[in-house]
């Protein structure tokens, strides 16, 4: 081992290190504070039928495994009626499940079988857009006013507005309307916070259209909370109220249906895609992810990164180059944190749909470090589904359903689940190439059944590490966080969490060099007991540690 500092920089303390810290449990579902999620994608996790696609049947057969791994909640992605040009998030009727994956009593049922598990279930709403092919877009598109015509951001054509779109047809309006994302998602009308009134059409938000589609949000939501929802992801949350630079207006908005759902639905939860914990918590979430466009989720794994041998352009925390700087992401994350830790709770997934698996460029060693922090740290964990065997980025699997944006090919992470070593991988019993996506073509691709075989398995890793999740109440979402080493551009990564009396320290070095850390006064006293390590040990008041190595210690 290499003691690379014999002098220590101690960061971020309290005046009294050990004084006993005790986090204020954020408001919300009693349920949430211990939640941890499991990301499914609907169309490649499980498919019941044989038609190659998943389906809502499917996931509530692969409950038990879901639970098996340490997750007791589960995110969605959309599963709404849809022509499925962006995969389901171009919304066609918010109100009927799309028959590819099932009917509206398959998840009513789905939920009720996860509620016999003490799980639960919070499905995708696409609050911001619809398809073109939705009836409100169709109707809003005709000449012909009706109620539905500022239902959409329409301008004159005349208008310049980059990225607007015409929608033409015999008996369509001469105006242009304004997208999110794809020209097919057409955006609905919540309002501007600031409406420039030389442009009439920029309607306010206290205009009757507007108010008429925030309602209809909220009839969306309800429908799905009586069929047994437990809450919602949020797409693109921060989205909704145009020319809003102070966030004033949308915060009003989340706000007005936080306030609804507590009194009406006190269980169901709110996690927004905001990547903004400081302005979407306050605005009425309980929970907000750090996602790939947001710099503390881009220094840690560089998602879209370019490899470069053991780095990354630009480096991450986590590449055995160890170009990373981790004091970065503590500046960044402690801003966030110390706002929000007594109001909700920060979500750094291992993974999601739109942005390369963790094992992008790195091998199951440089994961597991990726998991011991990731599912050591506060807040709420979310598990993209085979993240936990170690699913692997497949970049040359076709495009589908919008899955190619510029550069960015999401498709290699939406690839079929790998459940077994047979047909298909266990995902379906459909023709090869009638699957979704394809499976990856690798004969070393892990899979459930091999791994639930093999204890040393990522697998069992994975349960492990959410085992001492679930028993040290000072790995619980709302346990207090103290980062205690953390300099710029040196490794390791260490710090210390905490309930009551009880403290669990975790040090965590992606570098494939060897270091050595001295607590010196950082922690009194200072015996350590390993719960679980890689190539870590604690001897003589150091944490020596091997390269590309985490240690998770009791504070004795």
């Amino acid at each position: 081992m290499i003691n690379r500092w014999p002098f220590v920089a101690i960061l971020y303390l309290t005046s009294d290190p050990i004084a006993p810290l005790c986090a204020e449990v954020p408001p919300g579902p009693k349920w949430l504070q211990t939640a941890v999620f499991y990301q499914i994608y609907p169309q490649s996790y499980y498919d019941s039928n044989g038609d190659g696609i998943g389906d809502l049947p499917g996931i509530t057969a692969k409950l038990d495994y879901i639970y098996s791994v340490g997750c007791n909640a589960i995110w969605i992605n959309p599963i709404y009626e849809s022509p499925f040009g962006d995969a389901g998030y171009d919304v066609a009727d918010f109100y009927k499940t799309a028959a590819r994956y099932g009917t509206n009593d398959d998840f009513k049922n789905l939920c009720a079988e996860a509620h016999k598990r003490g799980m639960h279930v919070c499905l995708d709403l696409v609050a911001g857009h619809t398809s073109v092919a939705h009836p409100w877009f169709q109707q809003s598109a005709l000449d012909q006013p009706n109620r539905y015509s500022n239902w959409y951001i329409w301008m004159p054509a005349r208008e310049n507005v980059p990225g607007s779109q015409p929608f033409p047809g015999e008996h369509n309006r001469s105006d242009r309307y304004l997208p999110n994302f794809f020209p097919f998602q057409p955006a609905l009308n919540y309002g501007y916070a600031r409406p420039d009134p030389k442009e009439a059409w920029q309607l306010p938000t206290t205009d009757p259209a507007c108010i008429a589609v925030r309602e209809e949000l909220k009839k969306v939501m309800k429908f799905w909370l009586d069929l047994g929802a437990d809450g919602f992801r949020v797409d693109l949350a921060a989205s909704l109220i145009r020319n809003d630079p102070d966030h004033q207006g949308i915060t009003a908005l989340w706000r007005y249906n936080r306030a609804w759902l507590n009194q009406e639905y006190p269980e169901a939860v709110l996690i927004s895609e905001w990547s903004d914990p400081a302005v979407a918590i306050p605005a009425g979430f309980h929970v907000d992810s750090l996602l790939q466009f947001r710099e503390p989720y881009r220094i840690l794994l560089g998602p879209e990164s370019r490899l470069d041998g053991n780095a990354r352009d630009p480096h991450a925390f986590f590449e055995r180059a160890g170009g990373g700087d981790i004091k970065a992401f503590v500046d960044d994350y402690l801003g966030y944190y110390t706002i929000t830790k007594s109001r909700g709770y920060i979500s750094i997934p291992t993974g999601n749909h739109d942005t390369p698996r963790p094992t992008w460029g790195r091998n199951e060693q440089d994961v597991r470090t990726i998991f011991a922090m990731l599912l050591t740290m506060p807040g709420v964990p979310f598990i993209y589904y085979g993240d936990e065997i170690g699913m692997k980025f497949l970049p040359e699997v076709p495009n589908k359903e919008g899955g190619t944006l510029g550069a960015v090919l999401r498709c290699g992470s939406r690839s079929p689940m790998q459940w077994s070593k047979e047909k298909n991988a266990g995902f379906s019993n459909a023709p090869t190439e009638k699957l979704y996506l394809p499976i990856d073509p690798s004969e070393s691709r892990p899979d459930v059944a091999t791994q639930e075989k093999d204890p040393a398995s990522m697998l069992n890793f994975t349960r492990e590490l959410l085992k001492l999740r679930r028993e040290y109440p000072a790995l619980a979402n709302a346990a207090d966080f103290q980062p205690l080493y953390a300099e710029k551009n040196k490794y390791p990564f260490v710090y210390l969490r905490v309930a009551g009396t009880q403290r669990i320290v975790v040090a965590i070095n992606p570098d494939e060099r060897a270091c050595t850390i001295t607590l010196g006064d950082m922690i009194k006293p200072a015996p350590l007991r390993p719960l679980l390590v890689q190539d870590a040990a604690f001897r003589d008041g150091r944490i020596k540690m091997g390269p590309v190595s985490f240690g998770i210690f009791a504070v004795e």
